[in-house]
């Protein structure tokens, strides 16, 4: 699977991830997936409805087998959350009740630091038709809900776990700037690389009479040079803007790159009184 690397260190901490009563083992095993990208690697099922284990669930988490493998089966949501501390709630509807609720990004912090105190933490997710009951909200301490469009305020069960996985990550990076990787590093093109594509890019076009008319020429030079001076090249960028020119240099459209060498082609194309210096007539 692409972006996947065995021989990297997996993350695999966090709070436990709740699962109020699940019903399609292919929605577990998206959350898994979804879990395993921001390293959170605890999965707690209540009751799910296809029972436990679920072939679908393990194709369905593209290889995120470590929390598949691990996740824990409850009869009870009061079982599932027994040993933690501290549990979020989360909903995307308007609910009655006098609990404090949260967007993910206050709750994700509120997680991390309870996390990094040595308390269990957890976050809870309901049904994927229904979502969490009144009684199972109230359950937990806080709720935590997402900003998203009134109108179509739906969240797939994956989707909702990818967004508070994805928030508590985030909360454990030294920097939001931070990157997984960054591209290599590129030597910048010197002065003489800059002045042989000037060289060459002038040459090939003085040769097919750009540089019209002639008391101009000074002036389209300097607007061209001004072009190729302004984004930064570097030297292997140079090298292929080189090969690029001498390729357009060399070939024609009618005569192209592998179809001979460009003398051997024209000898092919001429008539044969050209090869041959005779008339024609014989």
């Amino acid at each position: 699977m692409a972006g996947t690397n065995s021989e990297r260190e997996l993350i695999a901490d966090g709070p436990a991830i709740i699962l109020v009563h699940p019903q399609l083992g292919e929605n577990i095993g998206m959350v898994a997936r979804a879990m395993a990208n921001f390293g959170l690697a605890e999965l707690r099922l209540v009751n799910p409805r296809d029972g436990w284990p679920n072939e679908k669930a393990v194709s369905a988490a593209s290889r995120a087998d470590h929390v598949i493998d691990a996740a824990k089966v409850y009869e009870t949501t009061e079982a599932a959350i027994a040993d933690l501390s501290f549990v979020y709630a989360t909903t995307a509807r308007d609910r009655d009740g006098y609990k404090p609720v949260r967007s993910p990004v206050f709750a994700s912090n509120t997680l991390r630091q309870r996390h990094r105190a040595g308390q269990k933490v957890g976050i809870l997710f309901g049904r994927e038709r229904t979502g969490l009951t009144n009684q199972e909200i109230a359950l937990a301490d806080e709720i935590v809900t997402f900003p998203v469009n009134p109108a179509f305020a739906s969240l797939n069960l994956a989707q909702a776990v990818l967004l508070m996985s994805y928030e508590w990550m985030k909360t454990g990076l030294d920097s939001l700037d931070d990157t997984a990787f960054q591209a290599l590093p590129m030597a910048p093109a010197t002065k003489e690389d800059l002045q042989g594509l000037f060289d060459h890019v002038e040459e090939a076009l003085d040769a097919r009479g750009y540089f019209r008319p002639a008391d101009k020429k000074p002036k389209l030079i300097e607007g061209l040079r001004g072009v190729l001076t302004r984004p930064g090249f570097t030297a292997s960028e140079i090298r292929v803007l080189r090969g690029v020119i001498a390729c357009l240099d060399r070939f024609r459209r009618d005569a192209p790159r592998g179809s001979g060498a460009p003398e051997e082609t024209a000898r092919r194309r001429r008539p044969a009184s050209e090869d041959t210096g005779g008339d024609g007539d014989a």
